[in-house]
């Protein structure tokens, strides 16, 4: 079996050997087992099952939780000459997206989002086609954000029965044993092989550096860019931070090329934002944890944090994205007493409030008498309950869950109040329960001993010895021998590099 494999690899992806935990875990896939696999960030997660794809004989799903994810998989499949892979989203055209399921039989690999893959007529075509394997990428999404903004990731295990139960394969790279156990539970498999693997990145040195107030913040980031001229990914918590600070740094830094992105842009400006980067037109990005999910730039040599985000997870999965290449990278957090505040205030409005809840009910009560159905579409709704659509959705999923709401339409004649308290009560529960993983956050924010040591305490029980580990453990900035980038303005890509991006042509 592993010369088997390992000539499947050379063949059809062109590598000589399988990093730690690839080949452990496509062996128990091949062998129909599900499994959930752990791998550090930049470790090839996407080879665990591209390559059943490939020898499997009927099609592979993979859930993707991002649109910008999904085109650059597609695209590095093709690179590597697997041609039968397509993927589903909402920035495809109906034409287009007609034309993939007319030819699904035609597909091994096919990427599709949570929300798309529950439409029946998809279903119904996917079972005809047949299926060898059902994929969640980045399945720790089901838990940071099925219970909250996207439920759909809790309705998976509803797909996977209407698929007929094949085999599963749940992929992350960052879940702690009570994330694993929520994977595996809402999924509602009894049985999940697991492969964990160490994700602590040793080539990524941890810098915290706390400043006094905001001035200081910023004379210090833009120092540290005046100084590295490298590609780099800034963090912001807030959307308008991230275009005030891309014009800031502009001011500052003259011609580097600077450029900012967060959800609520337009999809076509994301995408072109993105495609920027990966092509080294543009050297910094401001941004807000929208970016960065899959994104597999090799160079990225520094991602800082100018706010804190909302979980050690998050944090962990946004400085996964520099030194793919396995060269020397750093992560830099910029800190100051009372930045926590920003975090917590977005969690209180993630969810809806008491108040909110009350105003929900008064509108859904004309479509509870006339048997109208609820809008699906996001502007539909945040027209209609004047709040996000997010709250929403996660309304609409626990009306179904207590049996009040069956497709788009509400099936009972009231709904009681106790549906209403028990649903104050979660989300009090599941506030509470992401306010003390901030605070965890916080808490190693201020840690005086090893960070590396202490942030992926939660992941693995034992880090290895690292020459350039972090502030605690003696390392500076002026230990960092890194190449530098020459500044140059953003260009359009010439005609070659258009046609080959296009023909997804590998060099």
């Amino acid at each position: 079996m592993k010369e088997n494999l390992q000539t499947l690899l050379q063949e059809h992806f062109s590598y000589d050997s399988f990093q730690e935990g690839q080949e452990e875990i496509i062996r128990d896939v091949l062998q129909g087992k599900n499994v959930l696999g752990m791998l550090k960030t930049g470790s090839g997660k996407s080879i665990c099952y591209q390559l059943p794809a490939k020898v499997l004989p009927y099609l592979t799903i993979v859930v993707s939780p991002l649109i910008s994810l999904m085109i650059d998989q597609v695209r590095e499949a093709k690179a590597f000459g697997f041609k039968e892979v397509a993927a589903l989203h909402s920035m495809q055209t109906w034409e287009e997206r007609q034309y993939i399921l007319r030819h699904l039989h035609t597909y091994k690999l096919l990427y599709i989002s949570p929300e798309l893959i529950q439409q029946q007529m998809i279903l119904d075509l996917c079972n005809r086609r047949k299926l060898s394997l059902f994929v969640i990428d980045e399945a720790h999404c089901i838990s940071q954000w099925g219970h909250d903004f996207r439920p759909d990731y809790l309705r998976l295990h509803t797909v996977i029965n209407a698929l007929g139960d094949p085999p599963v394969l749940a992929l992350t790279g960052t879940a702690t044993p009570a994330v694993q156990d929520d994977i595996q539970r809402q999924l509602q498999l009894h049985h999940m092989a697991r492969h964990l693997y160490k994700i602590d990145r040793e080539n990524i040195a941890l810098v915290l550096e706390k400043v006094i107030d905001d001035q200081e913040k910023l004379d210090m980031l833009v120092s540290l860019l005046k100084n590295y001229k490298v590609p780099t990914i800034i963090y912001f918590s807030s959307r308008k931070m991230t275009e005030q600070m891309a014009q800031t740094l502009q001011l500052h830094l003259g011609h580097r090329s600077i450029a900012y992105y967060h959800g609520g842009m337009d999809a076509n400006d994301r995408l072109k934002v993105q495609q920027q980067f990966m092509h080294d037109q543009l050297q910094i990005i401001c941004c807000t944890s929208a970016f960065g999910m899959g994104i597999n730039k090799k160079n990225i040599r520094l991602v800082i944090h100018y706010q804190m985000p909302s979980n050690i997870e998050a944090f962990i999965q946004e400085i996964g994205r520099a030194g793919r290449d396995g060269e020397q990278s750093v992560s830099f957090v910029l800190y100051k007493d009372g930045d926590i505040h920003l975090p917590l205030q977005l969690i209180e409005q993630d969810l809806p409030t008491k108040n909110e809840l009350l105003v929900i009910n008064d509108i859904l009560q004309p479509f509870i008498k006339q048997q109208e159905p609820l809008p699906q579409k996001d502007e539909e709704v945040e027209m209609l309950f004047r709040m996000k659509a997010t709250k929403i959705r996660f309304l609409y999923f626990q009306l179904q869950t207590h049996g009040m709401m069956d497709s788009n339409m509400i099936v009972q004649k009231i709904i009681p109040p106790s549906i209403w308290i028990d649903m104050e009560a979660y989300i009090q529960k599941r506030i509470q329960l992401k306010k003390e993983k901030a605070f965890e956050l916080q808490s190693y924010m201020t840690y005086d001993k090893c960070l590396r040591e202490e942030l992926y305490r939660g992941f693995q029980q034992t880090i290895s010895y690292v020459t350039n580990c972090c502030t605690n453990c003696g390392f500076q900035l002026s230990h960092w021998d890194v190449e530098q980038k020459n500044d140059s303005p953003i260009q359009p890509l010439n005609w070659m590099e258009q046609l080959r991006s296009l023909l997804l042509v590998k060099e």
